[in-house]
This record gives structure tokens, C-alpha cells and sequence, in this order.
């Protein structure tokens, strides 16, 4: 916007806004460029693949398939066409009247661009509260696994020491069962 002004200012010549158009062009090259070359997971997410074009990333975040547990992300294009509406990315500041115009273009950018900073930023918070709660919820998995295991756990003592004292009090009757045909005999001798 700065330059755009600078190049509407009525002191500069041809030749001066000549000079500010090759930073315009560097600027439009380099934004451009970042617009191509973000990407996550082999998705470009910023280039619009076309005009009007949204990339939609929808992520699941809930056990079940109900819309109320999933979050959706819509990226506009982010170039230089698409921010300021202009066709090929024709920027020109050639002329005052073309600098005036461009002015107009990049109050409707900044506010295209803050409304996307918004929107993301609401989806983070979304996310940054659905992360927590899924955190919540794996914590209170954890401990009802835990508590299950340590439930079956002593369930199975009980069962080892009670089949251990059956054990015992089989063997000591068997012991018993043996020593009385050997009095009989003790007897007879």
C-alpha cells in the first residue's frame, strides 16, 4: 500500500514511478512464490490453483462420523491475481490514476487477508480446545483401563489362593486317607 500511495503522490515523474513499479513487481514475485511453494503434506495451500478456487481440508476429531466432530478448513488463493482482483497479476503503478486505482485493490486485499487470519484463527482455537478435550478423554480411558486391570487383577488372587488352599486341604486329606489303611495294618501286626 505504501508504495501505491508513494506512486499517487502528484511530485513523482514517470521515471520515479518506473523504479517503484520493479519493487512492485519484486514484491508481487515474492508473494507469489510463497504462495507456491507453502505446503503440508505435498498439498500447496496457499496458490488457489485457479480464480476463485478453495482448497477444503476437513479433519476428523471425534469417534464418531457426525459433522459435529469434524473441522473444516477453507484456504482462498493467495496470490497476487487473487488478492487484488486483478487479471495475470497485472500490477501497475505506470500512471497516477493506475496507482489511485491500485490503492483501492490493496485496502480489499488487506481485508481479504484479515479476514483470513480470522478464520484461521478461529479454527486454531477450535482445534487447540478439541485437542485438549481428546487429551481429557485418553486421560479418563487410561485410568478406566487401569482400574479394570487392577480389578481383574485382584479378582485373580483371589482365585489363585482360594485354588491354593483347595490344593492344600486335598493334599492333607490324601495324606490322612493314606496313614489310615497303614494303622489298620500296624494294628494286625
Amino acid at each position: 500500500k505504501e508504495l501505491a500511495v508513494q506512486s499517487a503522490n502528484g511530485s513523482n515523474q514517470d521515471d520515479d514511478r518506473k523504479l517503484i513499479q520493479k519493487e512492485v513487481e519484486q514484491l508481487k514475485s515474492e508473494i507469489d512464490a510463497i504462495a507456491e511453494k507453502t505446503q503440508f503434506n505435498k498439498m500447496k495451500l496457499l496458490n488457489g490453483d485457479g480464480a476463485g478456487a478453495q482448497l477444503s481440508m476437513t479433519f476428523q476429531v471425534g469417534a464418531n462420523k457426525s459433522d459435529a466432530e469434524k473441522i473444516t478448513i477453507k484456504l482462498s488463493g493467495l496470490k497476487v491475481a487473487s488478492l487484488f482482483g486483478v487479471a495475470n497479476d497485472d500490477v501497475f503503478l505506470s500512471t497516477q490514476a493506475a496507482a489511485k486505482d491500485l490503492i483501492d485493490n490493496v485496502e480489499t486485499a488487506i481485508v481479504k487477508l484479515a479476514t483470513t487470519r480470522a478464520d484461521l484463527g478461529a479454527v486454531q482455537n477450535r482445534l487447540e480446545h478439541t485437542i485438549k478435550n481428546l487429551d481429557n478423554s485418553v486421560e479418563n480411558l487410561t485410568a478406566s483401563e487401569s482400574r479394570i486391570r487392577h480389578t481383574d487383577m485382584a479378582k485373580e488372587m483371589m482365585e489363585f489362593t482360594r485354588t491354593n488352599i483347595l490344593n492344600q486341604a486335598a493334599q492333607a486329606m490324601l495324606a490322612q486317607a493314606n496313614q489310615l489303611p497303614q494303622g489298620v495294618l500296624q494294628l494286625l501286626r
